[in-house]
């Protein structure tokens, strides 16, 4: 049985529901960081907030090298 291709805007749009739920992962670690900084203590908070950060730069990251434009 031969495999179906996927068309580019098909590939595209499974892309958009995958990052989307990586951004909310991203997105709520960093809130999280922001409600250990008002209830605990600033240092924990700030690491929360940093590791949400590194989460999101390294979707970036590998978002920008998939879909890299080779001329």
């Amino acid at each position: 049985m031969a495999k179906k291709r996927l068309t580019q805007s098909e590939e595209f749009e499974i892309l958009k529901l995958v990052l989307d739920k990586f951004l909310w992962l991203g997105f709520g670690v960093m809130a999280l960081g922001l409600y250990k900084t008002f209830t605990s203590s600033f240092a924990a908070g700030l690491t929360w907030i940093i590791v949400g950060a590194v989460l999101l730069i390294l979707f970036m990251v590998l978002i920008v090298k998939e879909f890299e434009v080779i001329r």
